[in-house]
């Protein structure tokens, strides 16, 4: 069944097809925007997601859903209860991030995992430039059913991760650097011509794609 608006014509079967509701991209939209259609994915579903969120589009959305919560470091509102009820059984996304510069791509990617009800282990600030580091806490990157890494600089730190551990690995080039980092392009090339194979690359800065991707695998895990 879809929805025709104003504005924007919104989707809600998605979640039946293909696991994942229709997600509010906010950036460039206003805030009304937003927030008219939040509260109609919320009526509909019980949860909505909103992403590259501003403080005015959180205000704008919490004006109409008050429970609505705004998490600034990644850009996100989020709204009601998880997609899936958590299970003490579930496997962990293991989000690991080479610098605290990073950090606002790996809370995208990891609270969009956590409100779609799965565990998550964040690891932050390993990247090659300590390599010892990201050693200290192999343990917790084995143990996870996937792993998300995000880099930016070079982008090296997923190639280090996918010569240590097996299990899947999304890796994520952002935009942090210095002028010849083009924009989190050196990142991207990097990642894509890893030495370790089997490395999945999404797009630069895209913490959300990089937990849209996790979700699915995990979702087949548990089938």
């Amino acid at each position: 069944m879809s929805e025709l608006v104003e504005f924007a014509h919104l989707d809600h079967q998605r979640l039946a097809r293909n696991g994942l509701p229709e997600v509010v991209y906010a950036e460039s939209k206003t805030p009304e925007q937003v927030a008219a259609i939040m509260a109609s994915l919320y009526q509909r579903a019980g949860h909505a997601l909103a992403t590259r969120a501003s403080l005015e589009h959180a205000e704008a959305v919490q004006a109409r859903l008050p429970r609505a919560q705004y998490h600034p470091l990644a850009r996100l509102i989020t709204v009601g209860e998880p997609l899936r009820q958590p299970r003490p059984e579930d496997p962990y996304v293991a989000v690991v991030c080479a610098g605290t510069s990073d950090l606002p791509v790996a809370e995208e990617a990891a609270l969009t995992l956590e409100w779609a009800g799965w565990p998550v282990q964040r690891v932050p600030d390993v990247g090659v430039a300590g390599i010892h580091r990201l050693f200290q806490v192999e343990d917790v990157l084995r143990q996870a059913a996937v792993c998300i890494v995000v880099a930016g600089m070079e982008g090296a730190l997923p190639s280090v991760v996918g010569g240590r551990i097996a299990a899947p690995i999304i890796a994520v080039p952002t935009s942090v650097g210095y002028g010849a980092n083009f924009g989190g392009l050196s990142a991207l090339l990097g990642m894509l011509t890893a030495c370790a194979p089997g490395i999945t690359v999404v797009n630069i800065d895209n913490g959300f794609g990089a937990a849209a991707a996790a979700h699915r695998i995990l979702s087949l895990l548990q089938k």
